[in-house]
């Protein structure tokens, strides 16, 4: 396989951790998303995601991009060990949590967004991620165990902790947010979360770097 990632992409983040607990290795690409005017935009790699947005995943002889249909394809063809519970009820609610970051709140304040809100972007993060937080908070009380869905790493999990990382860039207080920060807490001692860390990839900035 073949992972086209950016360091700091949340949505590239999600896609490691799942290679990363499902001990799928691969190799990485690097696409700079700022450098050249942004190198997604190359006729290169729009040919490969016409979205010119990361992830894309080369695998299985196909081309996949938006990281929850990855995480799903390497779900249902890779399922040990699952992100997505048995249970029915519980398998939704990762479904619906997952949704409400990956469609409720991270292209709120997503790069090509930002680049539009000129010199209130940090504002409009802030409000965007803290209005969300607060659905998510209320939503998690009622779901989380030891993770966002009972105890069992899922898929939700894969979503919060690079959404919980943009948060914190964005130096979004986190005090009224107790379930959600240590949910995160938790998930990130572990090897998964750690291995895939922005601040451990092969694009990471000298500076940045753990």
């Amino acid at each position: 396989p073949i992972l086209y990632s950016y360091f700091r992409s949340s949505c590239s983040w999600r896609v490691r951790i799942a290679l990363a607990l499902k001990g799928i290795s691969y190799d990485l690409v690097p696409v700079n998303l700022i450098k050249d005017g942004g190198q997604q935009f190359s006729a290169e790699f729009k040919a490969l995601n016409p979205m010119q947005q990361v992830p894309a995943l080369k695998i299985d002889g196909i081309t996949l991009s938006q990281s929850l249909a990855i995480i799903n394809y390497l779900e249902e063809t890779r399922p040990n060990p699952r992100l997505l519970p048995q249970d029915p009820k519980k398998r939704a609610q990762v479904r619906m949590i997952a949704d409400h970051i990956v469609s409720g709140i991270q292209p709120l304040q997503n790069l090509s967004v930002l680049k539009q809100m000129g010199e209130k972007k940090t504002e409009w993060a802030q409000n965007c991620i803290a209005s969300g937080f607060q659905a998510l908070e209320q939503i998690l009380q009622h779901t989380a165990g030891r993770y966002c869905v009972g105890d069992e790493v899922s898929m939700a999990d894969l979503c919060l902790v690079p959404q919980v990382a943009n948060a914190e860039r964005f130096k979004v207080d986190m005090g009224p947010y107790p379930t959600i920060t240590r949910i995160n807490k938790v998930l990130l001692e572990l090897e998964a979360f750690k291995m895939s860390h922005p601040s451990r990839q092969p694009d990471t900035p000298a500076e940045l770097r753990a």
